[in-house]
């Protein structure tokens, strides 16, 4: 997925109306201003996870795909929430690699290693099979869904995802480069699905939707590159240009942006002619304090209202439809 030149178009039938996906990283609880730990193992906030179905999904027709991770997939009493969930039809479930809690347990814990993609292909590899092979085991379904903690693929991952079966990822943040941090360097991708071919399979890519809107959108990421140099950010002209509603950068996820911006955001992507959004957020944000988004349970109606507002703007202002990560890939597929 990191070779642009293999990348094909992955376009809706031209009288489909915009489509919206939902991702939730279902991972344990810890402290992200903490260094990374494989003790940190908790996943207590995933029995407030039906919390979302009851107050939005199920009244929107909305069906997520919990892309989860080691602790997750082994922990009976969050087998038995998300298997409830899953044998209900109410979502659909895939594969989240967090290495430093995912056996086995061969590299040093650290940040550059938080990104799975760093690590020698075969332990990467070993990691991912024995998550996936886990969540069968547990669910009953092989997953066919991938997303990257951490959004950590490397050079090595498409390989394996064909390997290993899946039919999708969803590793990709569109115009936006970790490479400073360690992690991959996506600013060359854009916000649209694409086909890929690994060892003589072809994946759909779906990327988790963020970019730039206001007046100066089309101008998006080069002049928020300048806004972001040194001299620029002294004199606060990021956020005077947000202010003035010139340029924002916003990411599709109701952690950190109001449904204002989320609203902002889709208009100006469907302006330049995108028809595909992934929503994402965290499984432990749904419980207040365990992450910044949400720190007590009037940040949780907020949250839960921002979605609400969201949503309600996609189907009926937008005139857009909810479709799993799956469905959508049948959607897409007879266009390839």
């Amino acid at each position: 997925m990191l070779n642009l030149a293999d990348h094909v178009p992955a376009r809706l039938p031209a009288d489909h109306p915009p489509v919206l996906t939902v991702v939730v990283d279902t991972e344990e609880e810890f402290d992200w201003s903490q260094p990374f730990s494989r003790v940190n193992t908790r996943t207590a906030s995933i029995a407030a996870q039906p919390l979302a179905h009851e107050r939005l999904f199920d009244g929107f027709g909305v069906v997520p795909t919990y892309v989860m991770d080691w602790p997750v997939a082994n922990d009976p009493a969050t087998i038995d929430t998300l298997g409830t969930l899953l044998a209900q039809g109410r979502c659909d479930i895939g594969t989240h690699l967090h290495p430093w809690v995912s056996p086995p347990h061969a590299e040093e814990v650290n940040h550059f290693n938080s990104y799975a993609g760093n690590l020698p292909p075969a332990l990467e590899y070993e990691k991912i099979r024995q998550l996936t092979e886990t969540i069968e085991h547990h669910f009953g379904q092989r997953p066919r869904i991938f997303k990257a903690g951490r959004y950590g693929v490397g050079p090595a991952t498409a390989q394996h995802l064909a390997e290993l079966g899946y039919d999708i990822d969803a590793s990709v943040v569109p115009q936006t480069c970790l490479s400073a941090d360690g992690g991959p360097d996506f600013s060359r991708h854009g916000p649209d699905p694409f086909w890929f071919n690994a060892s003589g399979r072809r994946l759909l890519e779906v990327p988790a939707s963020a970019g730039y809107a206001g007046r100066l959108h089309h101008q998006g990421h080069g002049l928020h590159t300048r806004l972001q140099h040194p001299w620029a950010r002294r004199l606060r002209l990021p956020g005077i240009a947000s202010r003035l509603g010139l340029l924002e950068r916003v990411r599709l996820s109701p952690e950190g942006h109001n449904a204002a911006e989320l609203i902002r955001l889709t208009e100006c992507q469907l302006e330049q002619g995108c028809r595909v959004f992934g929503l994402t957020y965290h499984s432990p944000t749904l419980v207040p304090g365990n992450t910044a988004y949400v720190r007590d349970e009037a940040g949780l109606e907020r949250f839960l209202d921002t979605l609400r507002t969201y949503l309600t703007h996609f189907s009926q202002r937008l005139g857009g439809r909810f479709l799993s990560v799956r469905a959508l890939r049948d959607t897409l597929l007879p266009a390839a």
